[in-house]
């Protein structure tokens, strides 16, 4: 073998040989295996405008180069100048970028989902929104983090079609009114919807008691211990197939709330700081001093007074005649705070992930004195699945602690009642100001009389899951609540005027303590198999539960001491005013078949067998269950030329589900303590009549619904249209008053149907790397109707229900007009006998419920600065600012409107003439404020929230993201309505307040 050497000339020449060959061979066939190109090493970051993002797919365009960004959003990757990377990841736009040089840093943008691709959660399951057969709403964390609130529920105003939600105070803690396609139940605390947080079933019964939280028109919200924040996504089930799964407990809808979890990245820490004020929206518009005397002095005159009262201070000198307070603004007029610091700690590994959050929210009232309510949060999610993926846990647990300063009594009517030359409230001692006792009716003294709230809420649960097979799993779901509220409403003898001379031993206090603890176990099996193309899902599973309630409602009076009022033990004179215990005992069997034919054709059938401790032997169990059928016909080969068409699909369902919202023990004779002692024992009263016939509502459920997707989903829109009838109504029947008894509860035939159509439209306007523009629209147009009442006529309730009307009526006198002759209001006397009565006059049905109600949100990006805003809209009609007011003349301010009243004979005003004590003017007055006059447009479109928000660029904060935001809440309102807020009419009360808040949120 002979060894041939080369020398480094030779080398050069044969290597310039083979370039030139290959050169050649490049020119003539293109890029081929054999061309020779120098890569160096390009490394960069890849992030998106809140940090790094791990996980990031990139390859050089081509070749079978490929890499990942580690935890810290770093990667490194052969290539060479002028190669082009791609650059992916799931959720976010893919991005294609030329090399130029060896650093080559990106920031990815997200991307909007895809209509078809997004998964729902739908409760016991998950299902991707192409295969839904069921009406579910859903909004996320993105809309959620936009709105300066303290209740999640505000986070669903003007979202979700077929949803109408309405706060039912401005002041803290205050509740939510939330109906899922109208009013099902004749009882208006029978339609409340299931509220489920992270899988537990959480009580939508008040907290509280009636005696101790008078502030507000409906008591609090259970869900004022739920931070915001701290919440992922929530879904509204609305129809039969997406509730009847749920039974007895999904007739008024279900609220799903899933709560944030850990993720798998590198560990990172958030923390974000809100700060923001509040004020009331608007103002009623008052008589000034000059206006309100003139009322006063020609009331008198009209009823014939020269001398004045010695107790009409306003009018008799004793207070001055040129003093003016615009008394709304002086007592509503303040400004609240709202603060929030927020910190979450994240992270794991693909086999375990957790997340631990932190919270304290801190808000005050508008009022003039430093009432008060904070709320600590502390939340845990702990995820573990082992190596091969069969065994899982999630482990879910969240602690509220809340704490409250409020005054008793809203102080909203007396700002808009108080005479205007009235004096100040406090001295210039800080002292409150009686003025002589003159000032009996001083509202600084209501500020004395207070509610102090502590509220202590866990909500704990854990999922285990377990592949037995392939296609056989199995779970358990598990789950521990514990709600424990104290409330002492304190009633201190220095709200009396001094000059009545009461001590201490005229002061009083209510004391509410309460606890509800509950249970739930249920365990559950998934199968899962494909045959071709057809694929079947079967879900089975049971459910234990039980809540056990105790409440004590308390009065003490007589004490030596006002210093004492929280003290029970220091009253003299002590009752108890309630003393409760109840146990709720649930089981249920529940299923679910669904079947899907090649992507086309799908059937989902849903039941379950409830049994309630609430009826009686016998009629416990009742079975309730849906329908639901989908087409996709999008698939159909005849429509695959379309291209515009991304998604077409025709759904149904139909089903019955059930309700048993009356309160525990209901069909039991049952027995309370005597208020009367003989010999010194007390003794037991009857209270309920036992009913064994007592059983469950039932609400049948019919829906048909159209979606379409075009240009693959940048436009969605939907319709539906639906119609629910709830018959076998709970309800009190009116008893003889010679049975000793007001009422037997049971089931009525009667029957009331809610119909409706919903409309939906989602479009992504703009989506490019550096602008977005989304918006989504929604619309509802609802008709609630009482079908039949047997017997209606000669029941108690024939002043309250109307057939063929809608429930939320209000019969009323049918207003005519001013008699130029008296100066009195004149109604219509139907049956022509000269007297006005209820049953006989009040012909007029007026209807509450809105016409139409909807929302457009618009989201617009532009180079790290995002635009949200939604508009919220509602046709209706209400009660005006007139309503509620006394009788014009009297000590008590009235509308600015009223000053163009009758003065003499002949005259053709709008308001009738003042009096003071006139029987035929008060008569006619009282007539007046329960006729169709106090009613009228109350219809607005509101700007309901605004957020504009800055993203740091990356290269400015280098190791951790920073966002800065501004957000208003009811920012804007327009509409001819008087009153206070055309949203929230219920008289004296706050409603909700307009807010600005600011945020930092810094992410590591």
């Amino acid at each position: 073998m002979k060894i041939i050497s080369l020398n480094r000339a030779s080398f050069a020449f044969i290597l310039g040989l083979l370039l030139h060959s290959t050169e050649v061979q490049a020119n003539t066939i293109g890029n081929s295996l054999f061309s020779v190109r120098f890569q160096s090493s390009i490394t960069g970051t890849v992030s998106d405008s809140r940090g790094p993002l791990p996980g990031v797919t990139v390859m050089v365009k081509g070749t079978s180069i490929i890499t990942t960004t580690d935890f810290d959003g770093r990667y490194t990757i052969q290539a060479s100048k002028g190669d082009i990377l791609v650059f992916s990841f799931i959720g976010y736009s893919s991005l294609e970028k030329t090399v130029e040089a060896d650093v080559l840093d990106i920031q990815l943008h997200e991307q909007a989902a895809n209509l078809k691709e997004v998964v729902i959660n739908a409760g016991y399951y998950s299902v991707k929104n192409k295969e839904r057969t069921g009406s579910i709403a859903r909004i996320t964390s993105k809309d959620i983090e936009t709105q300066p609130i303290t209740n999640v529920l505000a986070a669903m105003q003007g979202r979700m079609a077929g949803i109408s939600v309405i706060q039912n105070s401005g002041m803290p803690g205050g509740g939510f009114q939330v109906k899922v396609r109208g009013q099902n139940s004749l009882r208006s605390d029978g339609n409340n919807p299931l509220y489920i947080i992270d899988g537990i079933p959480l009580s939508s019964q008040s907290i509280g008691s009636s005696v101790t939280s008078t502030n507000m028109p409906v008591q609090n919200s259970p869900l004022n211990g739920v931070n915001p924040d701290d919440v992922e996504s929530i879904e509204v089930l609305k129809d039969a197939d997406a509730t009847a799964i749920y039974g007895s407990r999904g007739a008024n809808g279900v609220v799903l709330i899933t709560t944030k979890k850990g993720r798998q990245e590198k560990t990172s820490f958030s923390a974000n700081y809100t700060g923001g004020i509040g004020k009331v929206t608007g103002y009623v518009d008052l008589m000034d001093t000059q206006q309100y005397l003139a009322m006063r002095r020609q009331a008198y005159a009209n009823d014939k007074i020269t001398r004045y009262p010695a107790s009409a201070y306003d009018v008799n000198g004793k207070w001055s005649p040129d003093r003016y307070t615009d008394w709304q603004k002086e007592i509503l007029g303040g400004t609240a705070s709202y603060n929030l610091l927020q910190t979450t700690l994240s992270g794991g590994s693909p086999q375990t992930q957790y997340l631990l959050s932190g919270s304290w929210n801190r808000e005050t009232t508008v009022f003039p004195v430093d009432f008060k309510s904070s709320r600590v949060n502390v939340r845990m999610n702990f995820n573990h699945s082992s190596k091969d993926q069969k065994f899982k846990v999630s482990f879910t647990s969240g602690y509220a602690y809340q704490n409250s300063l409020l005054p008793s009594t809203d102080l909203t009517r007396d700002a808009q009642s108080l005479a205007p030359n009235a004096p100040d409230l406090y001295t210039a001692d800080g002292l409150l100001n009686w003025d002589n006792g003159t000032f009996s009716s001083n509202p600084a003294a209501k500020f004395l009389r207070t509610i102090t709230g502590k509220t202590y809420d866990l909500n704990t649960g854990v999922l285990f899951s377990y592949a037995l097979t392939n296609s056989l799993k199995a779970k358990l779901n598990m789950g521990y609540t514990d709600l424990r509220q104290n409330q002492i409403t304190v009633l201190p003898s220095t709200a009396f005027n001094p000059a009545l001379g009461r001590g201490s031993e005229f002061s009083s206090a209510y004391y509410n303590t309460l606890s509800r603890s509950s249970w739930i176990i249920e365990p559950q099996l998934v199968w899962d198999r494909s045959f071709g193309k057809a694929q079947l899902e079967i879900l089975v599973g049971t459910t234990f539960q039980k809540q056990d309630g105790d409440q004590l409602v308390c009065m003490g009076e007589n004490f030596a001491s006002n210093s004492l009022l929280e003290n029970p033990a220091s009253a003299s004179i002590y009752r108890v005013m309630e003393s409760s215990q109840s146990v709720y005992k649930y089981q249920a069997f529940f299923g679910r078949i669904n079947f899907n034919w090649d992507g086309k054709y799908i059937i989902n059938l849903t039941g379950r067998r409830d049994g309630s401790s609430r009826f009686g032997p016998g009629r416990q169990f009742a079975e309730f269950g849906a329908a639901g059928v989908a087409w996709l016909f999008s698939e159909e080969s005849f429509l695959k030329g379309l291209s515009f068409l991304s998604l077409g699909k025709l759904r149904a369902s139909y089903g019955t589900t059930g309700n048993d919202q009356i309160g525990d023990y209901q069909f039991l004779n049952t027995y309370t303590v005597s208020g009367n002692a003989y010999q010194g024992i007390k003794g037991l009263a009857p209270s309920r009549l036992y009913n064994p016939d007592y059983s469950w509502e039932t609400n049948k459920k019919l829906e048909a619904a159209l979606e379409l997707g075009f240009l693959e989903d940048r436009i969605t829109a939907s319709l539906a249209l639906y119609r629910n009838r709830s018959s076998n109504q709970l309800i009190g029947i009116p008893l003889p008053s010679t049975t000793g008894f007001t009422q037997l509860i049971a089931n009525l035939d009667a029957e009331v149907q809610n119909s409706g159509v919903e409309f939906t439209l989602n479009g992504q306007i703009a989506n490019s790397a550096y602008f977005k523009w989304s918006a989504a629209f929604n619309l509802t147009r609802a008709k609630n109707k009482l079908l039949s009442f047997p017997g209606l006529e000669g029941s108690s309730y024939a002043n309250q229900f109307v057939i063929g009307q809608p429930l939320n009526i209000i019969k009323v006198y049918q207003y005519k007009g001013m008699d130029p002759q008296t100066g009195t209001y004149t109604f219509t006397d139907f049956n022509g006998d000269g007297n006005f009565s209820a049953a006989d006059d009040k012909k007029v049905i007026k209807d509450l419920n809105p016409d139409f109600y909807g929302g457009l949100q618009n989201t617009l990006y532009f180079k790290g600065f995002t635009l949200d805003f939604l508009f919220q809209f509602v046709r209706q009609e209400n009660f005006n600012e007139m309503y509620r007011f006394t009788m014009p003349g009297t000590m008590s301010n009235q509308p600015s409107a009223l000053v163009y009243n009758w003065q003499q004979v002949g005259d053709n005003a709008a308001y009738q003439g003042y009096s003071t004590n006139n029987n035929l003017k008060s008569s006619a007055y009282t007539r007046y404020i329960q006729s169709d006059a106090v009613i009228s447009d109350a219809s607005y479109i509101r700007l309901k929230n605004i957020s504009l928000s800055f993203d740091l660029p990356h290269e400015w904060t280098k190791g951790f993201s920073c966002r800065i935001s501004l957000q208003g809440q009811n920012v804007l309102t327009f509409t001819k309505y008087k009153g206070l807020d055309p949203e929230f009419t219920s008289s004296g009360y706050l409603p909700p307040l307009r807010i600005f808040s600011s945020s930092l949120q810094l992410s590591f």
